[in-house]
């Protein structure tokens, strides 16, 4: 594995610093600096101070004018920082400037990024793309790894000496070794990558076997997600309030309360300026949303950025491909808001969401009723009366579909029943509209 910096054994003090070129967007990058902040203190490093910087033209060496990035650099020192961290993408040029004249560890957002995701791994796929996303980032910084990329491999003998290293040259430096290995090894985690997605599309052919509709849940990190997974599936998924806790896809099985079974599928969060080989390397566990019959899209909405959530996370899908699939929008966190205006103002906004209160369990029957509505084509309702000879197909009536009611007699059982679509023509033959179950039908009403 290649490191892209030397870091300190522990760093402990940071000073944040985010740079924009407008004075009109000051606010938003002021936003973007309290969430870097969040990313930051998710790794355990303590946030000694902020600078939102409003720069009139980009700096190629510093980002910012070089009196200002000096300022920054003997205020990071003033306040005995280990680390500045940039809200903007830094090039390995930039990086390096500023560690030689700061002598301090300098990194960006991206990496901030690629340490968590790097830390909330626990599935040898999880760490496999984020070791991918790790080496191409790593890839053009590596010569910020040594202090003697001049030293050469050849043999031993100056040139014309007449000895080995004559006959093969100078041989190649640290740093050629160094790219070379690199190379090696993100060919070799893109093919273990290879047949990780082959085994995962053998799943889906093995799912697919069973044809349930398959439902992803997509969003913001720390939206909600895997917690309304627990909530709606009895799932034990790791659900904090805390950034990236979930990297890996969990899926579950769910009964509706219509009957309809479906599959239930969490997926990694979005954030804004995700890096992109970020969004390549977890290509393969995001397709769960490319593959997914509708999304379930979760907004926080008690977070004063709950409009650029939406938007970033809708940008990302696009990427992906899964712009245009039909989405179930989620106003989750619903019981954090204080004033209900605001509440109302995101409804008008988005008149055909749902708001739930995923940790009190408000707003969950209008949730699940919404799904029955997204999979109505996908179902029948069907009063039968199936004879004793065919009681196998009560009995897929009740692992199938759901069962409102039913009355056994003389001639064999007399059905109110809730069907996939798939089973409507071994059971219309028994359709029977005489059938004495009508008591079912409230309750088919309720769902």
């Amino acid at each position: 594995m290649f490191d892209v910096r030397d870091k300190p054994k522990m760093v402990e003090r940071a000073l944040l610093v985010g740079v924009c070129f407008d004075r009109r967007e000051t606010a938003e990058a002021a936003d973007l600096l309290d969430e870097l902040q969040e990313l930051v203190e998710t790794l355990g490093i303590n946030v000694i101070a902020k600078e939102c910087v409003v720069a009139r033209e980009f700096n190629p060496r510093y980002i910012v004018g070089k009196g200002k990035a000096a300022e920054l650099m003997a205020q990071a020192k003033a306040l005995e920082c280990d680390c500045i961290i940039f809200d903007n993408e830094m090039s390995p040029a930039q990086q390096r400037a500023w560690e030689k004249e700061s002598t301090l560890c300098v990194i960006d957002r991206y990496e901030v990024i690629l340490d968590i995701f790097a830390m909330r791994a626990r599935t040898s796929e999880a760490r496999l793309q984020v070791e991918l996303a790790r080496l191409a980032y790593s890839l053009p910084r590596l010569t910020r790894m040594w202090a003697h990329l001049d030293r050469q491999g050849g043999g031993a003998g100056g040139a014309g000496s007449g000895g080995a290293g004559a006959a093969r040259g100078e041989g190649e430096t640290q740093l050629e070794t160094d790219r070379r290995l690199a190379n090696k090894r993100i060919d070799r985690v893109k093919a273990e990558l290879e047949d990780v997605k082959r085994n995962r599309d053998t799943q889906r052919k093995e799912r697919s076997r069973v044809p349930l509709p398959h439902v992803a849940i997509v969003g913001y990190t720390n939206a909600g997600k895997s917690s309304l997974l627990n909530r709606m599936t009895g799932a034990e998924v790791v659900a904090k309030d805390q950034l990236f806790v979930t990297l890996d896809t969990t899926t579950r099985r769910m009964e509706l309360p219509d009957g309809q079974n479906i599959l239930l599928t969490d997926t990694v969060g979005f954030v804004r300026r995700l890096p992109h080989d970020l969004v390549q390397s977890f290509r393969a566990t995001l397709e769960e949303a490319v593959n997914a019959d509708f999304l379930i899209h979760v907004l926080d909405a008690s977070h004063p950025r709950v409009m650029e959530f939406h938007k970033t996370t809708n940008s990302v899908l696009a990427e992906l491909g899964a712009g245009d699939k039909r989405v179930v929008l989620v106003l989750n966190k619903i019981d954090l808001i204080e004033d209900e205006a605001v509440l109302q103002e995101l409804l008008r906004h988005f008149p055909e969401a749902v708001p739930v209160s995923v940790k009190t369990g408000t707003g969950m029957d209008k949730l699940l009723h919404r799904l029955h509505e997204m999979l109505l084509d996908r179902v029948v309702r069907l009063k039968v009366s199936i004879p004793m000879n065919r009681l196998d197909l009560v009995s897929i009536a009740h692992t199938e579909g759901k069962v409102l009611r039913e009355k056994y007699n003389e001639n064999g059982v007399q059905m109110l029943c809730v069907l996939p679509k798939r089973w409507e023509s071994r059971f219309s033959v028994f359709a029977d509209d005489t059938a004495d179950v009508d008591e079912g039908a409230e309750e088919l009403a309720a769902v």
